[in-house]
């Protein structure tokens, strides 16, 4: 793909909300992303009442996924991530491997959630 069908492309998505993946009526907003040095993207993710993200992992063909959570603002109830092996948790800071470990959402049942989302893939070790 040229560079300028990729700068098209995020120019189209880029700043608008969207309908998140996993079919859990979160909406993601597209910050930044680039393919080099380093491939990465930056979201903002809001969860509005109902929503969830089931149970899951996101594969990579090649490298080592990682990704950056920050919770800017807390439903009032639910809305809670729930990794088995994260690297790095507090309530509000979650760094973990998106393609090695299971991660989800509980359901937000009162209030809405948004979470500040930074994701890389760095090259296979060794």
């Amino acid at each position: 793909m040229s560079t300028d069908s990729l700068w098209r492309s995020y120019l189209r998505t880029a700043f608008r909300w969207q309908h998140g993946r996993q079919a859990g009526g979160y909406d993601k907003m597209l910050l930044a992303t680039a393919r080099w040095p380093l491939p990465f993207d930056c979201y903002l993710l809001r969860f509005p009442v109902g929503s969830e993200i089931p149970p899951h992992t996101d594969p990579v063909s090649t490298g080592r996924h990682f990704r950056l959570n920050v919770v800017i603002w807390r439903a009032r109830a639910g809305g809670e991530f729930v990794c088995v092996t994260p690297i790095f948790e507090t309530p509000r800071i979650k760094l973990f491997r998106p393609d090695a470990c299971e991660h989800s959402v509980t359901r937000v049942s009162a209030g809405s959630r948004y979470v500040f989302s930074l994701g890389w893939v760095r090259p296979p070790e060794g």
